[in-house]
């Protein structure tokens, strides 16, 4: 009787002689976009970490600006849009500046978001809390919640309050 061993899969990594070649400047720099929104500075910074040239990278940078495919006040909507709902105008400004946002056109939207900070509060508060502080220790804990997700000690302090005048009116 005779005993049949099934072969063994082929390999799926590439012979090194083989391999890919790497794919050109634009073609990752089309790669990085098609995932998400990226800023100038963003995705200038993860090209160079690649070893881009500088002046093939600025080409590549300007093209897909002129192009509409990279701008940096669409990422600044799309980060204030995706996180107003879980931070604070506080929060949501660090975020785009450390991901490269031009100052300019974070301090041109921070009236709008800091507009938003007592709605956006009142939620997340209700979400985590749901009643007013029962004590001096509880209400710290509140006020150190809503300052950690962004929000100024003002807007914390007249969320918390206005939950504990709402707890003392029932």
């Amino acid at each position: 009787m005779s005993v049949v061993v099934p072969s063994q899969p082929p390999s799926k990594k590439p012979e090194p002689d083989r391999a890919r070649p790497k794919a050109s400047l634009r073609a990752r720099a089309l790669r990085l976009l098609a995932r998400r929104e990226h800023t100038r500075a963003e995705l200038r910074a993860r090209l160079e970490a690649d070893g881009a040239e500088a002046a093939e990278l600025e080409a590549v940078l300007e093209e897909f600006s002129r192009c509409g495919w990279i701008s940096d006040t669409r990422v600044l909507e799309q980060v204030a849009h995706a996180r107003r709902a879980r931070f604070g105008s506080n929060r949501i400004r660090q975020e785009l500046l450390a991901k490269g946002v031009p100052d300019d056109l974070v301090d041109a939207a921070m009236p709008e978001l800091t507009e938003g900070d007592i709605d956006a509060a009142r939620a997340i508060w209700r979400r985590k809390f749901g009643e007013a502080p029962g004590n001096a220790a509880e209400r710290a804990r509140q006020l150190r919640f809503l300052q950690s997700r962004g929000f100024s000690l003002d807007v914390a302090l007249r969320v918390v309050r206005e939950a504990a005048d709402d707890r003392g009116n029932e």
